[in-house]
């Protein structure tokens, strides 16, 4: 029953599993491992193993391209501001990307930088070509349209926050979700790990529509044919971040 999957090799009951599981999709905010190590009774360092391998079940593969109305915006995610920093520019946060389909699903991405390179080459990824694209006004979005089937901007720089359908507050949403959980939640997330609570807060964003039992259910059946080994998570390299 455990070969093959995220439970593989691992001494810990299946009913501890199933409770940790349950944990992480009915809380929207996210649970700490220090929480989930108290409510299990396991050490930290069995919790802290436990919640990653629960997020590479919530991790999807080969996603479809998200077709119709799609905002994109980025975040920095972690540290404390650069008081130095000029605009989006900071050394001490990481930038992360998100691409949500209007009442649909999101991406999100790790990236290093905030480049029109990084961030074009997300949406190309998970955005299909006859999509609507809504964005702000940062200069790194330019020229879409020339790629998509339309192109909308919000000048947040001269604080126009919507514009008819043309907006990024779904966006805006899901970001309050995701640092309400790194700041409430977890405190600090390392750079390395991050996209794997980006890919946890993916996977209840899309899943918000059903049930805490339909949600926990539902990573139990993409919990097949992926394993994480330790050394994995403590081998020094981060996840998923692009250039």
């Amino acid at each position: 029953m455990r070969t093959g999957t995220i439970f593989e090799r691992s001494h810990v009951p299946l009913s501890k599993w199933l409770q940790a599981v349950h944990l992480l999709c009915a809380s929207k905010k996210g649970m700490s491992a220090l929480q989930v190590s108290r409510m299990l009774g396991v050490t930290y360092k069995t919790a802290w193993f436990l919640c990653h391998r629960i997020r590479e079940a919530m991790r999807r593969g080969s996603l479809t391209q998200l077709l119709g109305t799609v905002e994109v915006d980025e975040t920095y995610v972690g540290g404390k501001a650069d008081p130095t920093a000029k605009g989006r520019s900071t050394k001490k946060k990481t930038p992360v990307v998100a691409i949500i389909q209007r009442d649909g699903e999101a991406r999100t991405r790790v990236v290093r930088s905030v480049s029109a390179k990084n961030l074009k080459q997300a949406i190309r990824d998970y955005v299909h070509i006859e999509s609507v694209i809504m964005t702000d006004d940062f200069n790194v979005y330019k020229h879409l349209d020339e790629e998509f089937a339309d192109h909308q901007a919000v000048k947040h720089s001269k604080n126009e926050y919507a514009r008819g359908a043309a907006h990024v507050n779904t966006c805006e949403s899901f970001f309050a979700l995701l640092k309400r959980g790194v700041m409430g939640s977890f405190h600090h997330v390392s750079r390395k790990h991050l996209q794997r609570y980006c890919d946890e807060f993916s996977y209840r964003w899309d899943s918000r529509k059903v049930s805490d039992q339909e949600r926990a259910e539902a990573v139990l059946r993409l919990a097949e044919g992926k394993r994480l080994m330790y050394r994995r998570l403590t081998n020094g390299k981060a996840e998923a971040i692009t250039n």
